[in-house]
């Protein structure tokens, strides 16, 4: 796994950094959550029938797993933890409207025990991109953030089942860390990007939000991992 190590900047991440956000706002989602089903728990109890206690379990089960994400995310949301966890890969503005620009990527989706690397075209739409001109297709450096749903994080078989990417950018100011990572990824990484632009649009229409490469249609580079 490429890593690309830089001093995070962590007060220029958490006000750009919309990983950062989306975490916060699911933990705040999941303590609510808690508060509600444990509420809803205690009624239930209160009520004193037989099904009550029944559903009143469930809601404790409920708000259980809703506080232990809510306590997770911190953890796991960590903006150098995350930065330091991710692959570092390529992604390329597809396309830019008011709201802001789509990025396409490429990221490997195959877990260690795969059979050779397996490689994915991703999507991400963000407002902004600090240090980067939103224009099709600028070269924007980014490290993948993978987030399974499976119980025990191990995702599905040989693949994760969400593999997502962070720009460089979002984690610091300074254009000549950017320029570094971009400099680490492969010109066959970036090219096959810019040779494949038009299928932003598909990916974003796939049920997985992510388009599987088959590998004997990848440079040779790439096949070799």
């Amino acid at each position: 796994m490429r890593r690309f190590e830089f001093a995070v900047d962590r007060e220029h991440a958490r006000a750009v950094n919309e990983v950062v956000a989306d975490l916060r706002r699911l933990r705040v989602a999941a303590i609510a959550a808690a508060i509600v089903l444990g509420l809803g728990s205690g009624f239930l109890i209160w009520l004193n029938h037989p099904w009550s206690y029944l559903l009143a379990v469930a809601f404790v089960l409920g708000a259980a797993t809703s506080l232990f994400i809510g306590l997770w995310t911190p953890h796991r949301g960590r903006v150098d933890k995350l930065y330091a966890a991710g692959e570092l890969v390529p992604a390329v503005i597809s396309e830019t409207d008011d709201g802001g620009a789509t990025l396409l990527a490429l990221v490997t989706v195959g877990k260690p025990n795969a059979d050779g690397p397996r490689y994915a075209l991703v999507t991400r739409t963000v407002g902004s991109l600090p240090g980067h001109h939103l224009r099709t297709g600028e070269r924007v450096p980014a490290v993948t953030v993978r987030i399974d749903r499976a119980p025990t994080s191990v995702g599905v078989g040989d693949l994760w089942q969400s593999v997502s990417a962070m720009p460089i950018a979002w984690g610091t100011r300074d254009p000549n860390v950017v320029e570094r990572a971009r400099g680490a990824i492969r010109e066959a990484e970036w090219q096959l990007l810019a040779d494949n632009l038009d299928l932003a649009a598909k990916v974003r229409r796939v049920d997985a939000k992510r388009l599987l490469l088959d590998p004997q249609q990848l440079p040779e580079e790439l096949r070799r991992g």
